[in-house]
């Protein structure tokens, strides 16, 4: 059996004196996708940016590779990808110079791999447009494209679906199913009702995290 990438045990973080949740403990595995669900308030947000080094309002262990992430931070932060619920696009940048700034730090990547990218979220032609003549929908698919060319091996991602087509949701699902059989991980949180082999399920509020 593969070794985790990421390991959760008894985490528990609380909020506005509210347990968000408590003894929560996973394990997200090379090859796998993860879909981190429940009603609004229950925490999927909060544990998506925990699992990413972004909250720190919280108790239990985190492992990354086996080790404790707290040892490993630069090395996590090198493969692990985030996407949050908002698009994080710059309104004044066009799309290129959106993508460009959210590949600064990782790897070179060309034009034309970007001018690729966003052609593949169904962008092509707007490329040079200022994103904030974008519809949200647009804007969104910009943040999308970073997945296109993304190598990390860890994807963790919030509310994907949000603001996207049918024909966007199949070609997000077909791209995570892709992501997992070449043996990277997701973890998603989502509203949409994603289903996908082997999917593991963390629900939060009150429910059991199980395998389908």
């Amino acid at each position: 059996m593969s070794e985790p990438l990421l390991q959760a045990v008894n985490l528990q973080c609380e909020r506005d004196e509210r347990i968000l949740f408590r003894d929560l403990s996973f394990s997200v595995l090379p090859g796998t996708v993860t879909r981190v669900e429940g009603p609004n308030g229950s925490g999927k947000t909060t544990l998506l940016r925990i699992l990413a080094g972004l909250n720190d309002a919280w108790s239990g262990d985190l492992y990354w590779c086996g080790e404790p992430r707290a040892g490993q931070r630069e090395s996590f932060l090198r493969n692990m990808l985030y996407l949050g619920h908002r698009p994080g696009i710059k309104p004044l940048l066009t799309p290129m110079e959106n993508l460009r700034a959210l590949m600064a730090g990782r790897r070179p990547v060309s034009d034309e791999v970007l001018s690729r990218a966003l052609e593949g979220t169904g962008l092509a032609g707007y490329q040079k447009v200022p994103c904030r003549n974008l519809s949200a929908g647009q804007q969104r698919r910009v943040a999308l494209a970073r997945l296109l060319i993304a190598d990390e091996p860890l994807w963790l991602l919030d509310e994907v679906f949000t603001a996207i087509d049918a024909d966007g949701v199949r070609a997000i699902e077909a791209l995570l199913q892709q992501r997992a059989e070449e043996g990277g991980a997701v973890v998603v949180t989502t509203h949409h009702d994603l289903k996908l082999p082997g999917m593991q399920r963390i629900v939060l509020g009150g429910g059991q995290s199980d395998e389908q």
